[in-house]
């Protein structure tokens, strides 16, 4: 797993805890609807439901979506150490679920032509780690 070191002594990388039980439910195939109400902290819950409305062309649902995923990403990442920047590895499998929402608020907010928030995630996302600006690309 790559950890992004600085060599300059940034601050070091910022893994969130697993949460398996709205992953395992979605791998399951349960309604991300149901998973986001059961817990509406998982970033994963609201990256499937923002991917799935941008899918089916409905942008600013996507929007929505993808804003409380990345302000509940936000939240798990403060109370794990992560002070505002630094590395967040898309490599580490529970940093994905925020990593996708930053992702998908990108997309949705250049679609609605919020240009300066798209460019800020766009941004962001490379911050956080360059491997998930090009995973989410694809």
């Amino acid at each position: 797993m790559s950890t992004h070191e600085n060599l300059l002594g940034g601050p070091p990388p910022t893994f969130l805890p697993d949460d398996p039980d709205p992953r395992v439910d979605l791998e399951r195939g349960a309604d991300p609807h149901d998973v986001a109400a059961r817990y509406p902290q998982s970033s994963l819950a609201w990256a499937v439901l923002a991917d799935q409305a941008w899918a089916e062309g409905r942008t600013v649902e996507s929007y929505a979506y993808a804003r409380v995923g990345y302000h509940r990403g936000l939240d798990a990442l403060r109370r794990n150490g992560w002070k505002g920047h630094g590395p967040v590895p898309w490599s580490h499998e529970s940093n994905r679920g925020f990593l996708r929402c930053l992702g998908a608020l990108q997309r949705a907010a250049a679609a609605i032509g919020e240009t300066d928030e798209a460019q800020r995630c766009t941004a962001f996302l490379a911050d956080c780690d360059p491997a998930a600006a090009e995973a989410l690309s694809r």
